[in-house]
């Protein structure tokens, strides 16, 4: 079975780690909702979605810091991604019992009955659901 958001999750990583300027991948509304709060959360430049009627797509500019590396050369925001909820086993977790993802520096993107959000937001807003994966 194919799984779309770990497939748009590796592309993003990879062309995060080749210093691409953007990627491109296939369109559907739930990855423009990951995509809209991935910008919201400064993890990604901006997105646009392309093409016509049956043929859509996704293409996502990265957003890099420039000179954070050792070497000087631009380092990528986005760090690491991990897929926690897979097709073959979904992980849900309540509004209480989420945890930090790297000491605070990273965020859990979650599939919640008021939307995509992060686990902040849904801490606030006292709901839980599906965990997608997590971005540092």
């Amino acid at each position: 079975m194919h799984d779309p958001i770990a497939d748009m999750i590796v592309r993003i990583k990879n062309a995060s780690d080749s210093k691409k300027e953007s990627v491109v991948f296939p369109y559907s509304k739930l990855k423009s909702a990951i995509l809209d709060v991935l910008v919201k959360h400064k993890f990604i430049k901006s997105f646009s979605k392309k093409g016509k009627k049956v043929v859509k797509w996704i293409e996502a500019v990265l957003l890099y810091e420039d000179g954070a590396g050792s070497t000087g050369s631009p380092q990528a925001k986005i760090q690491g991604l991990s897929r926690v909820s897979k097709t073959s086993k979904r992980i849900y977790n309540k509004a209480k019992n989420m945890r930090r993802v790297k000491s605070g520096f990273g965020s859990l993107i979650l599939s919640t009955p008021k939307g995509i959000m992060t686990d902040r937001e849904a801490k606030e807003a006292n709901v839980g659901g599906e965990a997608l994966f997590k971005v540092w």
